[in-house]
């Protein structure tokens, strides 16, 4: 098996106390059965506290219940009881994990990092190195994809993040780009021929096509959707003045590329998952505030719901806000 993993991935590491939000803070944290059990074992002080502030979830099974919107083993210096008390290896999986990504697709895995993460959208953001490595060891499973399926997906992705990051184009230039390069790809899952992407005609296509004033019907939709913090209320409710595009939105839109492109493997359905990138890149666009900071903050309540991905994969068919005419005409 081959495991693959974009170029800054180990550069990761958590800045505890130093972190301008934390992985602590407004969820509920899922806690694995395995660690549930040594908890409930746990003859400590600590182990009494943990059982006081776990509970039973008809949904996720066991979760940390928060307290004042933040973890019970949260400490004021900003680091976890938990790790301080027993170490790194006492934490539930996903404390463990996060915001380590990991797409386990049976013959090869691809491994990536959450924006959600103040220090990982730092640097997503700022990464100009677009390469990725890869890692062979043993184990694997036989595939239980489509291998034709996949092998367009995987070609096509090179081909969306190469034009996103082909400075011959504007930002919303690239990402007009995508969004058809997106509609052709998904014509060839479709079972259409595989023809050469035609790139000035797309644009010159976006032009005739696109419809303006799409911007406040965009903020209306995201405001309808699950909102865990006030903060990101906040921000749509005060969306700023068009800015020139910053160009780390190339950075941005080649994570959620990078994220999402293959997972149509299991449904066929390319189109929505390009339009979830334009429309996220659109959005972050709209709103005030430092881009790394927006980003964060958008996939913290985004990507974090899977209910809030959901009711945008969805709507990218059937809500006037996310039509092709309306995101072409905010990228025009």
């Amino acid at each position: 098996m081959i495991i693959y993993s974009p170029a800054y991935y180990r550069s990761f590491h958590c800045i505890a106390g130093q972190c301008p939000d934390s992985c602590c803070k407004e969820w509920e944290v899922e806690i694995d059965n395995q660690t549930a059990a040594f908890y409930r074992r746990l003859d400590t002080p600590l182990g009494d506290r943990l059982r006081a502030v776990m509970r039973g979830d008809p949904q996720w099974g066991t979760v940390m219940v928060i307290e004042n919107q933040r973890c019970p083993m949260w400490r004021e210096d900003g680091l976890c009881r938990i790790q301080a008390e027993l170490g790194h290896d006492a934490l539930c999986k996903i404390c463990r994990d996060f915001p380590r990504l990991r797409h386990d697709y049976g013959d090869f895995q691809e491994l990536g990092l959450e924006l959600s993460c103040p220090e990982s959208a730092r640097i997503i953001l700022s990464s100009s190195d677009a390469t990725w490595v890869s890692e062979e060891v043993p184990g694997g499973t036989p595939p239980e994809y489509d291998r034709e399926t996949m092998a367009i997906l995987r070609k096509s992705r090179t081909t969306a993040l190469e034009l996103l990051r082909d400075f011959r184009y504007s930002v919303p230039e690239a990402l007009t780009l995508l969004l058809y390069f997106g509609y052709q790809t998904q014509a060839v899952l479709d079972g259409g021929a595989d023809e050469a992407f035609d790139a000035d005609g797309a644009l010159a296509s976006a032009k005739a096509f696109a419809l303006g004033s799409g911007e406040q019907s965009l903020l209306d939709f995201f405001a309808k959707l699950e909102i865990l913090t006030p903060g990101w209320k906040e921000l749509l409710s005060r969306p700023h003045s068009p800015a020139p595009w910053d160009e780390r939105f190339r950075q941005l839109a080649s994570y959620f590329v990078e994220r999402y492109w293959l997972q149509a493997v299991s449904d066929g359905d390319l189109v929505s998952r390009v339009k979830f990138t334009v429309v996220s890149c659109i959005l972050v666009h709209l709103l005030d505030g430092d881009l790394v900071r927006t980003a964060q903050l958008y996939s913290k309540e985004i990507e974090n719901s899977s209910e809030n991905v959901d009711a945008i994969l969805d709507a990218a068919y059937t809500h006037p806000a996310l039509t092709d005419q309306r995101l072409l005409g905010m990228l025009q």
